[in-house]
């Protein structure tokens, strides 16, 4: 089946929020997110709402889907831009102007038939487009319980940093940063 990978906009809220709550109950949640199913489903209407649209808007921030031809979502990532002037949200503030993916995830019912890889290439592809600011690199982070996970960021190009952040609550647990340099020429 073919997907279109493309943004979402900012009316599409009630999809992007049913994504979301579907991720959140997938058996690896726990160890992918830093959410919860009990704290999303508890969410305003309006808080889906901002963060659709500035998601959808441009800026800093871009979610990505896939679509099938009858316009069900079957996965998604966010990318955001962070810069070392910015107020830290993941780990410590970043040496240079950087990429961050964010919010991954492909329905079970779909993982294997490329999805993922596609929305990765838009993702990563929407970094290195943008010129103001110029992306250094792309980074994610991956929790050292989540090896399905980290398998396939390696396969996609992304290196462990060596660098890692303690889980928010979960005291001796860890994410561990994987990043994508720019290619230099």
């Amino acid at each position: 089946m073919k997907y279109v990978m493309r943004s979402v906009r900012a009316d599409e809220w009630p999809l992007a929020r049913r994504l979301r709550l579907e991720a959140l109950q997938d058996p690896v949640a726990p160890v992918a997110f830093l959410d919860s199913y009990e704290a999303a489903v508890a969410r305003p209407d309006a808080f889906w709402q901002d963060r659709t649209a500035a998601a959808a808007e441009g800026g800093d921030v871009r979610q990505f889907v896939a679509e099938s031809p009858e316009g069900e979502w079957v996965g998604t990532v966010t990318a955001l831009v962070e810069r070392p002037e910015d107020d830290v949200r993941f780990g410590e503030a970043p040496e240079v102007v950087q990429g961050h993916l964010v919010g991954v995830f492909v329905r079970p019912r779909v993982r294997g038939s490329g999805v993922a890889d596609a929305l990765f290439r838009v993702a990563v592809d929407w970094c290195w487009s943008l010129s103001a600011p110029r992306l250094e690199r792309v980074r994610l982070y991956v929790h050292e319980d989540n090896p399905r996970a980290a398998a396939f960021y390696r396969r996609f190009g992304f290196v462990p940093s060596g660098q890692r952040m303690a889980v928010p609550g979960d005291a001796g647990a860890w994410e561990l940063e994987y990043v994508m340099e720019r290619e230099r020429g």
